[in-house]
């Protein structure tokens, strides 16, 4: 899992309005292009962002690929950066703390 490459997927608001429409169900790019003002080659290229970022997994049923959320990968990537952000301000707070509030 690449940070970087996952928080600059986010980064875009249709990529991030196609994982909420993900996050319910599996759709296929025409499903996607139906719900947005894109075209489905646009949609196809904000999935492919997306599943090179690893928060997708594609399904094929007969003709269509079905795109679904990789929910753990994002929670997992949003946790690792709360826990980044959290540690550093938890031990700031801790270390200006005086010994009798510490207590």
């Amino acid at each position: 899992m690449d940070p970087d490459r996952i928080f600059g997927a986010l980064a875009s608001v249709p990529r991030r309005q196609i994982i909420a429409f993900l996050s319910q169900t599996a759709l296929s790019t025409s499903d996607l292009a139906e719900r947005f003002s894109l075209s489905p080659p646009a949609i196809s290229r904000h999935l492919a962002v997306l599943a090179r970022a690893g928060l997708l997994e594609r399904e094929r049923q007969a003709q269509r690929v079905l795109y679904r959320l990789k929910r753990e990968v994002l929670l997992d990537a949003l946790a690792r950066f709360a826990s980044e952000v959290d540690g550093p301000l938890r031990r700031e707070t801790q270390a200006s703390r005086t010994p009798r509030e510490a207590i």
